[in-house]
């Protein structure tokens, strides 16, 4: 009789333990980003590639605690053209922007009046946007703020980068085999490390578990 369930399951535990702490990160992003801005609302969209969709992985404002997990297609509205684009925007009236989704908008439950977005991209790799909504006292946003709001797209990106990994990881650790003593070291020092070790042992994790996947 092996030990190697036990393992695994503390395994996966120390993932998921890691899933979360990246989620706070994103989390804690979007909150500065609206006190900073005096926003209305902030949110992350992750990029679902296997489902082409945009997913609302951390709100703050507007929304919050509601939105989360909800979906759109990956070209819906202001947030699909500058993840198609990698390109920032700036929107003050998006009453009069043809590529706003305001279908897509009501159905949250807020619509805003203006906003500004970025990509957020991992070298070439774009992993979503990030987005500001609305300024108190109907207060425009301005194009040299999008130099500010780029700096929490950096820190939101490589919380995205770090979140997809460690739920693939989970993922392949719940269908794999073997090596579980190796991948329940790893997952322990996970647990320890901080957002940057915290990857580079999830790429190993990953290499370890792409060793063990049927083919």
């Amino acid at each position: 009789m092996t030990d190697e369930p036990d393992y695994r399951e503390a395994a996966a535990g120390g993932m998921l333990a890691s899933e979360e702490g990246h989620r706070a990160l994103l989390q804690s992003v979007v909150d500065v980003a609206r006190a900073i801005f005096a926003a209305r609302a902030a949110s992350v969209f992750l990029l679902d590639e296997e489902t082409d969709e945009l997913v609302f992985e951390a709100v703050s404002g507007e929304g919050e605690g509601e939105l989360v997990g909800r979906r759109f297609p990956s070209s819906t509205g202001i947030a699909g053209w500058v993840l198609v684009t990698r390109q920032p925007l700036v929107v003050d009236d998006l009453q009069q922007d043809p590529r706003f989704a305001r279908d897509a908008a009501e159905s949250t439950g807020y619509v805003p009046h203006g906003l500004m977005a970025v990509p957020l991209l991992i070298d070439e790799d774009v992993l979503g946007v990030l987005q500001v909504l609305d300024r108190p006292d109907d207060t425009s946003f301005s194009l040299a703020e999008m130099d500010l709001l780029t700096l929490f797209a950096h820190q939101a990106a490589i919380g995205l980068d770090l979140l997809q990994r460690a739920r693939r990881a989970r993922a392949a650790l719940e269908l794999g085999e073997g090596r579980a003593a190796q991948v329940a070291r790893i997952a322990g020092l996970l647990e320890q490390s901080d957002a940057l070790v915290g990857g580079q042992l999830l790429d190993a994790l990953e290499a370890l578990l792409r060793e063990r996947r049927p083919t």
